[in-house]
């Protein structure tokens, strides 16, 4: 019980300490932030506009990702998978390996039929997700855009 008070007041001296910018009794080494690795990127007029991923650590984040074809809801979802999975696997990961999509869909209407088709694509264990219509619908002609994160 006295070893666990001694070790709280150390914190809250050197947090004190922190904040009035006075230099703490025990530092800590800052480590150096892995750096970012990107994916291909995606220009607009000469100019970066945004990286199909982003891998940091373990984790890819993969762009959002449209159908601008004519179709309905459900080519659209099949062909926005399609180019999900393509850039998780250049990114070194999977379709199994995604812990979170982002649906956003033009027409709310649309969320049965692109359920169906989005319905077992990601394995046995599907990732958390998040559905949402889009007040001014997906830019460009797709009716659907996701995105995910997944892990390496």
């Amino acid at each position: 019980m006295k070893t666990e008070r001694r070790s709280l007041i150390k914190k809250l001296f050197a947090s004190v300490a922190g904040i009035a910018g006075i230099g703490a009794a025990s530092k800590v080494q800052a480590e150096a932030a892995p750096e970012k690795e990107v994916g291909s990127v995606e220009m607009y007029q000469d100019v970066p506009l945004f990286s199909g991923h982003t891998k940091f650590n373990n984790l890819v984040f993969v762009a959002g990702k449209g159908a601008h074809f004519e179709g309905d809801i459900t080519a659209h979802t099949k062909h926005v998978l399609d180019e999900l999975e393509k850039e998780l696997i250049k990114a070194g990961s999977s379709m199994e390996k995604v812990l979170k999509c982002s649906v956003f869909l033009h027409d709310l209407n649309d969320y049965k039929l692109m359920n169906e088709a989005y319905k077992g694509r990601f394995g046995s264990k599907p990732p958390c997700r998040t559905t949402v219509a889009v007040y001014g619908g997906v830019p460009g002609d797709s009716l659907v855009e996701i995105d995910c994160i997944a892990y390496v």
